[in-house]
């Protein structure tokens, strides 16, 4: 979906300095630090950070309006655990080097056209990515309410070193779990909510 350029959003991001990361350079991490790549409106992160203030949590979003709500969010709950890349997911092994313990890839577009496949966030050119930013035995948590890109996903990942944690055709959602409005919005029209947990594979032998 494209949205309408906002005249407020660039200068509040241009003077915005405690959130958002400006350099595309590697990043020094805490000891542990969830990425969540495709945050949109940064529903899901801000409230995950609110309730986990030990841990780290950086989103991943091109889209300015997106990233300038997400701000305002973070502001209000006057979080000190959130940091922001604004910046394509092609790049995302230029911020991080191993030292990233699970990344999130929640309701991402799926890119429905077969010309648009290497567009998807699970195509293997992004997994090799993965591979690198995420620690050793590192997880990807993946949900999505398209049963296509759910299965592409699956068969994607097939062919890389990460061995499947869970999985599930319609995810109960547990209470209190923080959810984007994306993820509202599909379990209210009662959309099944396809799900995967990946975790990365060590040793390279069958887990």
């Amino acid at each position: 979906m494209r949205m309408r350029k906002k005249k407020w959003v660039t200068p509040f991001l241009e003077n915005e300095n405690k959130y958002i990361i400006k350099k595309r350079q590697p990043l020094e991490l805490g000891p542990k630090t969830v990425l969540e790549i495709g945050m949109g409106m940064g529903d899901f992160i801000t409230q995950s950070a609110k309730n986990n203030p030990k841990i780290d949590y950086i989103g991943f979003e091109k889209v300015d309006l997106c990233v300038a709500h997400a701000v305002l969010k973070a502001q209000e709950l006057e979080l000190d655990n959130l940091r922001i890349i604004m910046d394509d997911a092609k790049n995302v092994d230029e911020y991080f080097d191993h030292n990233v313990d699970t990344l999130v890839l929640l309701f991402s577009d799926p890119w429905p056209k077969k010309r648009q496949y290497k567009r998807r966030l699970t195509y293997r050119d992004f997994i090799q990515k993965y591979e690198k930013i995420l620690k050793d035995e590192g997880e990807i948590v993946f949900k999505s309410d398209n049963r296509q890109l759910f299965e592409f996903t699956l068969k994607e990942f097939s062919h890389f070193d990460f061995y499947l944690l869970d999985l599930s055709l319609d995810l109960e959602l547990e209470e209190n779990s923080p959810i984007s409005n994306y993820e509202k919005r599909f379990r209210e029209m009662g959309n099944p909510i396809y799900y995967a947990h990946f975790k990365k594979r060590v040793d390279k032998k069958t887990i």
